[in-house]
Order: structure tokens, then C-alpha cells, then sequence
């Protein structure tokens, strides 16, 4: 723990015990918005590569190209190049032997999550023979502080433990560890690891990186965890002034407290008190949560949210005093379910087409049930956005993308890489059908924000800032002709 307290300190960081959280990591100086603010490679992570998975991905860089090639010995490694695989051989070597001995149905249930820990134990193994180095931020004691929540747990999720535990200790067939040591390690994870996601925040494996997991949760955090490749990079988002708990967020954050709350507590096994989550009950969040999840004024010309009224019969609007039947409600309910549920037991080979039809039915009767800034009318939107992309219908795809941006803006704080992205996404649509100056708007507020979630220095910032450049130039080219 000295050694750890040492090495932070290079990064101007500190670890202290606050009550009620447990380790958390403080700042030593002022960091400002952008700064990165500690970065870590993974102890031990694994690509989202699974027998079912349709696009597999390089163990080393986590890359999806047409080029990979499987280990010729296992067969569940798979690595986009020389380079990847020369890096990630001694960690390889010790586990090609242990999947090579199971049989080809058994090597099939080695998920990401059996992989994660029979590469954790034989990373363990490498470091204690002095194979490969650690160091003060990358050795296994780390990973024996973190907090297994063991008591805190169901049953029916240490059966679950117990049964990985049992395929894990038959792969690596070692006598001197047990199977709790191994359930719990897997507790372990489920509250410690990282999903690793890309530029543009889509999920391309998981991670575990200790030190970052001392980062307490909030709901209103002042930093931002990214990744560059497999490399874990926490960034400022505002202002942290000397002695300030830097803070990151566990979950998704556009949602009601009652929301949030459930989803801290069945992953992460806690309750959470941030300014945000402390509000709970008082007239500002019970407005915020009946407009993300709550009921539309059954009046059109009236945008006020609804409350349950005292005799339980119905909501009432608190704008204009409406009343809407409770029966009225459940019969658009049940149709939203229906059709969700038709279109979820559809294979998904099935044609976006067909997706867009069912998601176009379903916003139709949300539109009618929710308010306007409904997250649950948001995620349709998406699907629907989604859809139109992947069939290049990009003047619809805009129309879609659009009508999401306001739900992000008010849902998000001003600086925050979702919002950021959707400008983005905007600014690629317009500048394709030729709406340049909207296009060169659009990729402006994008890259005010993602400069300071993402960095400037990554391929998918580059190509951000040369699309800005080139859409300015055309703007600009364009005013020109018409003077």
C-alpha cells in the first residue's frame, strides 16, 4: 500500500479513507477540464469474443478486422497481427496449454468472464516467477484489497460463483488454489471490473484495473473514464480544486434516482449519497423522475408531467390539473409491451426494415403515453436511428438523430461524451446531404466537448478535427461564391 501511495503520488493524487465509502482517491493539486487525470493499463482483460459472437476481436488490441487469425493451438485467442501476438505470448502460452486440454464442446462455455479469470491467476503466476515485472500500480496484491462484498451477496449468485469457480480450477488444474478463493475473486469482479469501450463508447471487452477501481461512484462525477485501446484514461470534465474526491460514474445516469438506486445496488452493492442522489423525495426530483419515466398530459397543448393521484384512480397533470385514467394508461402500456416483446423474440437476422415498421408503432403509442423527454421514448428513438444508419437512409437518420439531441442536452450536463457524440453523429449526417454550415455547428459543439472527455491525440479525434477543418473550408467556400 506504501508503494501505491508513492507511485500516486507522480499522478498529484492521494488515497484516504472517507467514511461510509471506503478508499477513495483525492486530488493534491487543481486539475481543469481535459487534464487526464491518472491512466492505467489493465492488470488482465479480454476482448468481447464469445463462441456466439459474430464479430471477434485481436486479444491484443482489441481491434475488428476481416484479417484475424485464431491461435492454431486453442483456437479461442485470436490476434489481427505479428505484433499482437508476440505481445500477448507469455500470458498466451500458459493459457493456450490450460484451453487446449478441454475438449472442443467444453472450450465453447470459456466465456469472456472464465477467460478474465483463468488469465488472472496465470498473470498472478508470471509476476510471482518473475517472468513478467510489477510494479507498485500492477501487481496482484492490489487485486486482493479490492472489496468482494461476499456477505452482501444472494445465494443464488454464489451458486453461480461457485460453478465458474468449479470450470475455472478444472482449466487450470492447480492444487495450491481453491475454489472460494476463486468464487470470490469473481465477486470481485462483478463489482471492480470495467467495460472497455471504444472511441465512439461502444463495448469491446472488459478489464480489470485496480487502482482505478479505489475511483468512488457519483451520479454527478467531475471526471469521465475513456479508453484509447485497451489503455484506461479518467479525465476531468470540470474543475477539481486540491483536496477534492475525484469521482466517475458506475452507471447509466439518465434515469430517476429510484433507477439509478436499484442499478447501484443488485451491481455494485450500494446505496448512493451524492448531492444528486440525496434529493431524493423532495418536489425537484419527483419532477425530474415523472418526466424521464413517468406519464404525458393527455392534453396537446400542455407539456406538464404526471403525478399519481391521492385515491390511486389515476395521475393528474400538474400543469393544467387533468386527470388521466389509470386504465387509459394500461391499455397503451400493454400494446408498447406486446409489440416490444414480438419484436424481441424476432431473430436478429431479421431486417431493419421490419425493426423500424415495429420501433415507428412503438413510438407512436409512447408518444401518446410519455412525456416529451421521456428516456423510454429517447431509447426507441435510438433503435430507430440505429436502423436508418446501418440502411443509409441518412436524411430520416438526421430527422431521428435531431429529435434525440434535446432529450441528451437536458439529460447530461454540458460537458459529457454522449452528447458530445450525438452532435457528432449530426454533423457527419449533415455535412453528407450538404448542410454545411449546420454541419460545421454541429461538429463545433462536438468537438468542444469530446476535446475535453476524449483528448485531441487519438485516430478518432483526428478524424473529428479533419472533418471540422473540411467542413469549414466548404462553408466558407460556399459563402465566397454567393458574395
Amino acid at each position: 500500500m506504501e508503494d501505491l501511495k508513492s507511485a500516486l503520488q507522480d499522478f498529484n493524487l492521494s488515497v484516504s479513507t472517507v467514511q461510509g465509502k471506503g478508499r477513495s482517491l483525492l486530488a493534491n493539486r487543481d486539475f481543469y477540464p481535459g487534464e487526464v487525470i491518472i491512466s492505467q493499463e489493465p492488470y488482465v482483460c479480454v476482448p468481447n469474443n464469445s463462441s456466439v459472437s459474430a464479430q471477434k476481436r485481436c486479444d491484443g488490441c482489441f481491434s475488428a478486422t476481416n484479417a484475424l487469425s485464431r491461435c492454431s493451438r486453442c483456437q479461442v485467442a485470436c490476434y489481427c497481427g505479428t505484433s499482437c501476438q508476440r505481445s500477448e505470448w507469455k500470458l498466451h502460452r500458459l493459457e493456450c496449454e490450460a484451453l487446449s486440454r478441454l475438449d472442443r464442446d467444453k472450450r465453447k462455455s470459456v466465456t469472456p468472464s472464465i477467460r478474465l479469470m483463468v488469465r488472472l491467476y496465470l498473470r498472478r503466476k508470471l509476476q510471482h516467477d518473475k517472468i513478467i515485472p510489477s510494479t507498485a500500480m500492477d501487481n496482484y496484491n492490489l487485486v486482493e484489497t479490492l472489496v468482494a462484498h461476499m456477505s452482501n451477496i444472494t445465494e443464488e449468485q454464489l451458486v453461480l460463483y461457485a460453478q465458474m469457480a468449479n470450470l475455472v480450477n478444472s482449466i487450470l488444474q492447480w492444487p495450491e488454489i481453491n475454489i472460494k478463493e476463486i468464487a470470490e475473486n469473481f465477486s470481485k469482479f462483478a463489482c471492480n471490473v470495467h467495460t472497455i469501450c471504444d472511441s465512439e463508447l461502444r463495448p469491446v471487452g472488459t478489464g480489470l484495473y485496480p487502482v482505478i477501481s479505489i475511483i468512488n461512484h457519483s451520479c454527478l462525477p467531475n471526471c469521465v473514464l475513456i479508453f484509447e485501446g485497451r489503455l484506461a484514461l479518467v479525465r476531468a470534465m470540470q474543475h477539481i480544486p486540491t483536496g477534492t474526491e475525484v469521482l466517475i460514474s458506475y452507471i447509466e445516469t439518465a434515469g430517476s434516482t429510484m433507477t439509478r438506486q436499484k442499478a447501484l445496488k443488485e451491481q455494485y452493492l450500494f446505496t448512493c449519497t451524492c448531492p444528486g442522489c440525496s434529493k431524493a423525495g423532495q418536489y425537484d426530483d419527483i419532477l425530474e423522475s415523472a418526466i424521464l419515466e413517468g406519464y404525458r398530459c393527455k392534453s396537446e397543448k400542455c407539456g406538464g408531467f404526471l403525478l399519481r393521484t391521492t385515491d390511486g384512480k389515476g395521475f393528474q397533470c400538474q400543469g393544467c390539473g387533468l386527470i388521466r385514467a389509470k386504465e387509459d394508461i394500461q391499455r397503451i402500456a400493454a400494446e408498447i409491451k406486446l409489440l416490444s416483446e414480438e419484436e424481441a423474440s424476432k431473430p436478429s437476422s431479421n431486417s431493419n426494415y421490419q425493426a423500424i415498421s415495429v420501433y415507428k408503432k412503438i413510438e407512436k403509442l409512447q408518444t401518446e403515453l410519455y412525456h416529451p423527454f421521456s428516456i423510454y421514448l429517447m431509447q426507441t428513438r435510438e433503435k430507430i436511428l440505429k436502423s436508418l444508419m446501418e440502411l443509409e437512409h441518412w436524411t430520416e437518420a438526421l430527422a431521428y438523430c435531431k429529435l434525440t439531441i434535446p432529450f441528451y442536452q437536458r439529460a447530461y450536463p454540458a460537458v459529457h461524451p454522449l452528447l458530445g457524440l450525438q452532435y457528432y453523429t449530426s454533423g457527419k449526417l449533415e455535412w453528407y446531404l450538404g448542410h454545411t454550415e449546420e454541419a460545421v455547428k454541429s461538429l463545433t459543439k462536438a468537438m468542444d466537448i469530446l476535446r475535453i472527455t476524449h483528448g485531441t491525440n487519438t485516430i478518432f479525434m483526428k478524424e473529428l478535427l479533419m472533418k471540422l477543418d473540411e467542413a469549414r473550408a466548404e462553408a466558407s467556400y460556399k459563402l465566397s461564391s454567393r458574395e
